[in-house]
């Protein structure tokens, strides 16, 4: 279908235009998944780099970190897991540029992918869920360094007192998430460079201790080796892929910006910390017992400089989950309920704060955590193979205004509102990474393997050649790629 959308002026990408009326930091943003004039289109890629890397500084990543080496890796197999998995960040700038192309939030893109009704079930599991689910890890990490920080003060940190961290730092988060995108641009740069200095000082005291040739008493080999240098991969790549958002907080950039720009900048942002944070919980490791990180770590800090370090895990984590509580109120809304953006996030945040409560006050946290990470790889992997194959097939060519037709004369209604090849590429990929995954149970490929987990690659590579194959002759498709 030809695009509705006339072809914006030329624009130099370093020019700086004022941001519109409806997108400043201190007003409540006006659009939720409605489409983005090109009239209000501003910014750089550039600013995508503090976006991502102040989202990336926090406590999980410290936690994934260490329970690397807990789990028998050696330091330096740790780090090489470490990186691997966070080159999957490159997927997520990949889906990052289907955001101006379209003017439109990665849940609106994806009816491109899954029809307007099939994508209301997406955006209901694979957007709505796995969000809220990794609010609440991300919320029960920081509260544990809050509860901490609480204790210095001469608190007991009991039930009611820990009920109550919780809410106020959901609160704080669901105040960033609720004014929206002007905001977050605004308040990740410095954040950024607050973490970065404190960080600077956590990597001295760390490396002060850290034993650089640190390998566990018995030395894994063969089968159980690799068996769990995947697991560990999947671990650290389930942060990357929970991101089929991305196109979210570049929607705003102008039509002509650089997709190679907004590539590089959301994946490096995001890499660069994730790989930092990440080994340093795994150099940590190697001299302290990071079965409780918070507590640990302090034995090797500075004693004036502990609350600040708490301070940063919970500032690092409030940064990444107000954009996931963004996200997750985009896709309560894409999902087909007539609700204000402002009223979807504060929705999404008390489930959040529910299932954080459960995690702390009933679950192992760190059960929990490694869990949940690799169990739900089993359904992101495939989604995130599916909207990176369609960005490919279409050349990132979307048409935003025809996105937004829900009615049945829509260009993306397909059959009855669903795309069979979208549905059908996700449900044989889940298939095919469920028969292979070893986490909460152990599929029979897995067995078969001696206990070697191969969901994320299996199920990936599944998802994007059957959805390559079954869209090769699709019309809108088609029509994408013949678009000047």
């Amino acid at each position: 279908m030809a695009s509705t959308i006339p072809d914006p002026l030329p624009r130099s990408e370093g020019a700086r235009v004022t941001p519109p009326a409806t997108d400043r930091p201190g007003r409540i943003e006006a659009h939720g998944i409605d489409h983005i004039p090109e009239g209000e289109r501003h910014g750089h890629p550039r600013e995508l780099f503090s976006v991502w890397a102040a989202a990336n500084v926090n406590y999980l990543s410290l936690v994934i970190g260490g329970a690397l080496v807990l789990m028998g890796l050696t330091l330096w197999q740790a780090v090489a897991v470490i990186v691997v998995g966070n080159l999957f960040w490159l997927l997520t700038g990949l889906l990052a540029t289907s955001g101006p192309a379209a003017g439109a939030p990665s849940e609106v893109i994806t009816r491109a992918l899954y029809g307007v009704i099939g994508n209301r079930v997406n955006n209901a599991i694979g957007g709505w869920l796995v969000s809220v689910c990794y609010f609440a890890l991300n919320l029960a990490a920081a509260a544990t360094a809050a509860f901490a920080l609480v204790e210095k003060t001469g608190i007991t940190a009991n039930t009611p007192v820990k009920v109550a961290v919780i809410v106020v730092i959901a609160a704080l988060t669901l105040a960033i998430s609720v004014y929206g995108h002007a905001l977050i641009i605004k308040l990740y740069l410095p954040i950024t460079l607050i973490l970065a200095g404190i960080f600077t000082v956590v990597a001295f005291a760390v490396f002060r201790h850290a034993d650089f040739s640190y390998a566990p008493a018995t030395r894994l080999e063969g089968v159980e080796l690799w068996g769990l240098l995947l697991a560990g991969t999947t671990m650290i790549a389930s942060g990357p892929l929970s991101y089929t958002t991305s196109a979210d907080f570049s929607r705003y950039l102008p039509r002509t910006s650089s997709k190679k720009a907004i590539i590089g900048w959301t994946a490096f942002g995001a890499f660069l910390p994730s790989v930092i944070v990440c080994s340093l919980g795994a150099f940590a490791a190697t001299a302290v017992d990071m079965t409780d990180p918070q507590t640990a770590l302090q034995t090797i800090l500075p004693g004036w400089f502990t609350p600040v370090f708490l301070l940063a895990l919970v500032l690092g984590t409030i940064s990444i989950n107000a954009l996931t509580a963004y996200s997750a109120g985009l896709a309560l809304q894409a999902v087909g309920l007539r609700i204000r953006r402002t009223v979807s996030v504060l929705f999404d945040g008390a489930a959040a704060v529910a299932l954080t409560l459960y995690g702390l006050l009933v679950s192992n946290f760190l059960d929990t955590v490694s869990n949940a990470l690799q169990v739900i790889v089993v359904l992101i992997g495939p989604l995130m193979a599916v909207y990176a194959t369609d960005i490919v097939l279409r050349r990132c060519r979307y048409d935003g205004v025809a996105l937004s037709d829900e009615t049945p004369g829509s260009p993306f209604w397909y059959t009855a509102g669903v795309n069979p090849a979208g549905a059908l590429a996700v449900v044989v990929g889940v298939t095919a990474a469920s028969l292979c995954v070893n986490t909460l149970y152990t599929g029979p490929i897995a067995t078969a393997l001696d206990g070697v987990d191969l969901s994320l690659p299996v199920g990936m590579v599944v998802s994007a050649v059957l959805y390559a194959v079954l869209m090769r002759n699709d019309r809108t498709a088609l029509a994408a790629r013949t678009r000047a």
